[in-house]
């Protein structure tokens, strides 16, 4: 019965983007990209604190955007007028668990338990050297996050650890979550060497809402072969958002990269627990920081890429820093 509801409430959260996103199909045959991103600390370590992210994207590659975004576009703070417009949307579900998920009643000063569900609205203008992305967020936190079944499905399939903690998960709780992020490139390519570039890309953002409340900076450099045209690979909130698009300029290209961002913190839901309601949390830490690396390649209309993260502590008595792998593979058609 749970199951059903939450995928009935996923139904209802939809509705606006892909109501929006079938709008104006039928005025374009420019094409669309999907992305599919999986984040997963078992790729670099073990199942703990932030444990897993899957976020399926579709961002339109033209100018056409839906009314309400069109209309209110001279509304948004700083958003250029000119540059090449974008309309996205993304279906996402991250979950977050203690530090040992064989433990049933994980100590109090451990990471809560937490699901998040949610859907995102997305407009991006993009000049060449400068990509503005504005995003809105609506989700759920708690059980109808699917979150638990999602993780014990996964490690019975797997045959692993049946995580035994889900019963102390926060709250049910509705989420909205504000995102303004800004990147540069700062000149066409610094170094080009019988074709191999060198180029690098700051941002500032910052996101409001109950869910996330804090500002970012941070840049990526990247070096390679036939740089594509994007602002690196995009990763899952609060993490840098990166870019679904890519302008390949030959039929294969690759670069690695690496990069740094560091964000203050005024509310993490699942480190500061529900809003209203008393539950689990714990005492974060206001400063906290990602470095990243990893390749990406791209061939034709594919692009795949794999990021390395590792963040500093998030929170007071934290056993060692946060470390996982994502992937991304983006297609247009």
């Amino acid at each position: 019965m749970k199951l059903k509801t939450g995928l009935f409430i996923l139904m209802l959260i939809l509705i606006v983007p892909l109501s929006a996103s079938a709008e104006n199909e039928s005025q374009t045959d420019q094409g669309i990209y999907y992305s599919l991103s999986i984040e997963n600390d078992l790729i670099a370590s073990r199942d703990q604190r932030y444990t897993s992210g899957i976020k399926v994207s579709a961002l339109r590659a033209e100018e056409r955007l839906p009314g309400i975004f069109r209309r209110n576009l001279d509304r948004i703070p700083f958003f250029p007028e000119h540059g090449k417009k974008r309309f996205g949307f993304q279906i996402g579900q991250s979950m977050f668990t203690s530090d040992d998920i064989s433990v049933r009643n994980p100590p109090e000063n451990d990471r809560p338990y937490a699901g998040w569900l949610y859907t995102t609205m997305e407009v991006s203008s993009d000049t060449g050297r400068i990509l503005d992305h504005f995003q809105i967020t609506l989700g759920l936190v708690g059980r109808y996050s699917l979150a638990e079944q999602t993780q014990k499905t996964f490690h019975k399939i797997i045959n692993t650890t049946d995580p035994k903690g889900w019963h102390t998960q926060l709250k049910t709780e509705p989420g909205i979550i504000i995102s303004y992020q800004r990147k540069w490139k700062a000149g066409k390519e610094f170094v080009e060497i019988a074709g191999l570039g060198l180029d690098f890309s700051p941002h500032l953002g910052g996101s409001l809402g109950n869910i996330f409340t804090h500002l970012a900076m941070g840049g990526i450099f990247r070096a390679g072969f036939d740089l594509p045209q994007d602002y690196g690979p995009p990763l899952i909130s609060p993490s840098m958002a990166g870019s679904n698009f890519f302008v390949p300029t030959n039929t294969f290209g690759w670069y690695v990269f690496a990069g740094l961002e560091g964000r203050a913190v005024a509310r993490n839901i699942f480190l500061d627990g529900n809003t209203f309601r008393d539950n689990r949390s714990v005492d974060k830490k206001y400063f906290v920081a990602d470095i990243m690396g990893g390749a990406v390649i791209t061939f034709n209309k594919f692009r795949l890429a794999y990021t390395h993260v590792l963040r500093t502590k998030e929170y007071k008595g934290q056993d060692g820093k946060d470390n996982y792998g994502a992937v991304t593979l983006t297609v247009r058609f």
